[in-house]
């Protein structure tokens, strides 16, 4: 099946967001997914005014070509566990500065993602992990005055205090094209507090 009517980049970044069948929130699937469940029958349920509209062959009976209209918020059926714990966002570059908003968290200085390092606040040389709770985003000259000490005995005070991020926060956050219906179903879904940044 072929889609219309959106330039092929455009195509490229839509993406539908994929539940189970009791509404639990699983993950970002292309729209080549997302056709292969409705052609399944395995669409439970679906949200939001169509997003995208995929043609296929044509059907010599009826002369006709098929159409199927893909909406940005598909429930599959099948083995649905409502009481599973959300998985656990994987911790990378891309994923920590897009947590950090691309900001420096000692200086306050805003980055493009080249620019920037994964400092740990508790140091590695000194017992500190690899978790999302010991790192932030740092431009390289805070990373090296701060070096291997702590924030404190750098005196370097931290804008935010480091976390970690919610399933629901890590896809908004892995997704810059989201759609409106798919952004307000995310965000009902978020966390009650979130960490702020601190005011300067």
């Amino acid at each position: 099946m072929q889609p219309v009517a959106q330039p092929l980049s455009a195509l490229d970044r839509t993406r539908v967001l994929s539940l189970d069948a009791h509404g639990r929130i699983l993950d970002w699937m292309s729209w080549q997914q997302a056709t292969c469940l409705y052609v399944r029958g395995a669409v439970a349920w679906t949200l939001g005014n169509p997003c995208l509209t995929v043609h296929g062959g044509f059907n010599r009976l009826r002369d006709a070509q098929s159409i199927i209209e893909l909406h940005p918020i598909v429930a599959a059926r099948g083995h649905a566990r409502p009481h599973s714990i959300d998985p656990s966002p994987a911790l990378n570059n891309t994923a920590l500065f897009a947590r950090d908003r691309h900001l420096c968290l000692y200086c306050g200085g805003h980055f493009n993602r080249y620019a920037l390092t994964r400092d740990h606040v508790v140091p590695t040389s000194r017992g500190g992990r690899d978790i999302w709770t010991n790192v932030v985003s740092a431009c390289l000259p805070c990373n090296l005055k701060k070096g291997s000490r702590t924030p404190q005995e750098a005196r370097m005070p931290l804008l935010a205090v480091p976390y970690r991020p919610s399933w629901v926060e890590h896809l908004i956050l892995s997704n810059r094209n989201i759609l409106v219906d798919q952004m307000e179903f995310l965000r009902n879904h978020l966390p009650k507090r979130r960490p702020e940044l601190a005011a300067n």
